[in-house]
């Protein structure tokens, strides 16, 4: 049983497939087909994978594991999250701008004037774009938009990250059209 120090997700364990105890898995890597490459994955119960194949799916990868060799066996795994320690990530490969989302997570969340919005405590994509999640203390969290607009600088070394709160959506726009939402009186000529 392996405790990690700093987990980073990488897939998650789906449905069982074919009677071999292969098993279909949603990887969150740039590729889904590299998943082997980052060496174990690991489950926070402690449980250590093994990939013995993968092989390209629809929208999955479909992997089978050292010591999965039935459907049962594959269908206990169904919902189970597999991760690698941070260390294991390759740095050298990330462009200037670039970073994993795992270092963001407990980044310090502030805009231009020195105002406070808490920290991150998760990123999420459900679709439309990534968000950030933000919580302070005695708030409840918060979703923002990660966009060039809303982030406008991430300092991983000094720990912050600079908003625009306007576009984070963490303040209104003093100067909102049309009145700020008010009807206007028609004028008729």
């Amino acid at each position: 049983m392996t405790k990690l120090e700093n987990p980073v997700l990488m897939a998650v364990i789906g449905a069982a497939q074919g009677l071999r105890g292969e098993v279909r898995v949603k990887a969150y890597t740039g590729d889904p087909m590299s998943l082997g490459e980052y060496g174990n994955l690991h489950s926070l119960d402690g449980r250590v994978f093994e990939i013995l194949e993968i092989r390209e799916g629809k929208n999955v990868a479909i992997v089978r594991f050292r010591g999965v060799n039935d459907r049962n066996a594959a269908e206990a795994l169904n919902g189970l999250e597999l991760y690698i320690d941070r260390d294991a990530l390759p740095d050298e490969e990330l462009d200037e701008d670039e970073f994993y989302y795992a270092d963001l997570e407990g980044l310090e969340v502030h805009d231009g004037e020195g105002n406070h919005y808490g920290a991150v405590t998760g990123i999420y994509d459900f679709g439309a774009g990534d968000l950030l999640e933000l919580k302070g203390p005695g708030k409840r969290p918060v979703l923002i938009p990660f966009s060039e607009a809303a982030v406008l600088e991430i300092d991983l070394e000094g720990g912050k990250i600079l908003v625009d709160p306007i576009a984070a959506g963490l303040k209104d726009d003093d100067e909102k059209p049309y009145g700020g939402g008010k009807a206007r009186p028609r004028k008729d000529g």
